[in-house]
């Protein structure tokens, strides 16, 4: 079966060309072969991280002076197209929640001793990043956080709870946020906070048994008395909700490269099958109804990873693209839905069956019109700014 690949933008250059096609190895060789056993285990190895890291694919982001590569935004939706067409999703959730949206944070905001604490050995793999914003009852609606994190001596003291966190078990670097103006209302008063795994204060409640995304861990975390030194603070005092907003950004534009990456492999797989499935006397490929049909999803396709890149060279380019990306969140994960449930029906009953590509990514797809944002609070965004 040969890849189906949309032609390459004209803003790519040579380096990120190359950066592909290597990625687009690596999910052939080290993501496909395993990804079911993965799938049963509920978690990838470590070793996965530290794999991709070796390869220099984990901190293309991040600063050269901490082990990165410097690379802008366009990087980061190379990296997720290709890992999403592995059909793993929670491999490529995993692999995503580390590299853009929660170790980014140390890159952004972290004195020069913390960078140098943390970003190199995250960009090898060494040590795994997890993001811990969402709560029971604070999800997309950040600035309904209850965590509280207290001044105590020198240091912090935090309580309270996180759900939801993909690598929640197995992470090593834990970006908390908590409020630390009990008085400040609403986005106010949230600040970020650096946790490691074997502080006594942070339990690990539970691991998550999920409808989708079942080879990426995801857990509930408590905060019961976690003690903190100064300089586990992330940034300046009250500046969370800021810089939580600003991140989101990348991660909502990821959010749209695993949906483009997933509907062009969802396509592939599709059109693959469609020229071996007879009925009616001729392949489902013969039939124009049913070929038109994947045609149309094709096209939309084509449409989302125009917008998607689009919108990667103008946050290169330092514009303010808030309104873009919850448009290009809403959009392409929106679209996400549509193709891979569109060929799902193309594969008729074999599409249904539990452990086919197909079925997986019809799994996996529906987590992206919740997380980072779910669709109803990007349309909101949008309306925002008309």
């Amino acid at each position: 079966m040969a890849d189906f690949d949309f032609s390459e933008p004209d803003i790519l250059g040579e380096d990120l060309r190359m950066i592909r096609g290597q990625l687009r190895r690596f999910v052939n060789d080290v993501i496909v072969p395993n990804g079911e056993a993965w799938e049963k285990a509920g978690e990838f190895p470590r070793e996965v991280f530290r794999e991709l890291g070796r390869l220099g694919f984990l901190g293309m982001r991040h600063s050269v002076e901490y082990g990165g590569a410097g690379l802008g935004q366009l990087s980061s939706v190379v990296l997720g197209e290709e890992l999403a067409r592995s059909t793993f999703g929670g491999v490529a959730a995993g692999l995503t929640v580390h590299s853009d949206m929660s170790i980014a944070h140390i890159a952004h905001r972290g004195t020069d001793a913390q960078k140098r604490r943390y970003l190199p050995l995250a960009c090898t793999g060494e040590k795994v990043g997890a993001i811990c914003v969402t709560e029971t009852q604070a999800g997309s609606d950040v600035a309904g956080l209850k965590t509280r994190a207290l001044r105590d001596g020198d240091g912090w003291l935090i309580n309270g709870s996180k759900t939801f966190i993909t690598n929640g078990v197995n992470a090593d670097i834990y970006i908390v946020a908590a409020r630390t103006d009990p008085q400040a209302k609403g986005s106010r008063g949230i600040s970020l906070f650096i946790v490691e795994k074997g502080n006594p204060g942070l339990k690990i409640a539970r691991k998550f048994d999920k409808h989708g995304w079942r080879s990426s861990d995801t857990a509930e975390l408590f905060f019961d008395d976690l003690h903190l030194p100064a300089d586990g603070l992330l940034g300046e005092e009250g500046k969370g909700f800021y810089y939580i907003m600003s991140t989101f950004q990348n991660e909502r534009l990821v959010a749209a490269a695993l949906s483009t990456g997933a509907c062009a492999k969802a396509i592939e797989l599709t059109a693959d099958y469609m020229r071996q499935r007879q009925a009616f006397g001729k392949t489902l490929w013969d039939q124009p109804v049913v070929r038109n049909k994947l045609s149309w999803l094709a096209s939309k396709t084509a449409a989302a990873r125009a917008f998607t890149y689009s919108c990667a060279q103008m946050a290169e380019e330092g514009k303010d693209v808030v309104r873009e990306v919850s448009m290009l969140k809403a959009f392409a994960c929106e679209t996400l839905q549509e193709v891979v449930h569109g060929c799902l029906q193309l594969h008729g009953g074999t599409g249904f069956i539990t452990g086919t590509p197909i079925e997986r990514m019809a799994r996996d797809a529906r987590i992206l019109t919740i997380g980072g944002g779910a669709t109803e609070v990007m349309l909101e965004e949008v309306a925002k700014r008309l």
